[in-house]
């Protein structure tokens, strides 16, 4: 099983942005996905991304945040831009062996990191 550590969360601005990483130092998962959860809301899928490049995004992010993955680092990244306060969260990585379009689904995951803080200010 993988073993998922995040880092880069931190305290912004609005409009500013954040990188977050993820790194897996175990078992290679097919898809991979940026989860977050902030009090009283269920956890929600943001983006994931697949063994070939392909991705999704919730509607909340598309055309703000990116994810990319560094297969020979088993790294995963989120770069967030333009941040607003809705996107204050607590965000977790996840993997999974599914397709992409099952991967921002909770139910599809195999194994969580521990996660990490985003706070956004206005």
């Amino acid at each position: 099983q993988g073993r998922l550590v995040e880092s880069g969360g931190g305290s912004v601005h609005a409009g500013e942005s954040l990188r977050l990483s993820c790194k897996n130092s175990g078992y290679y998962y097919y898809c991979m996905a940026w989860f977050r959860q902030s009090p009283g809301k269920e956890r929600e899928g943001v983006a994931a991304i697949d063994g070939a490049g392909i991705t999704t995004y919730a509607d909340s992010v598309k055309g703000r945040f990116t994810i990319s993955r560094d297969n020979t680092n088993n790294t995963l990244y989120l770069q967030m831009n333009t941040l607003e306060p809705e996107d204050t969260a607590r965000y977790y990585c996840a993997a999974a062996d599914r397709d992409v379009a099952f991967c921002r689904d909770a139910a599809s995951v195999s194994s969580w990191g521990r996660g990490t803080q985003v706070t956004v200010s206005s």
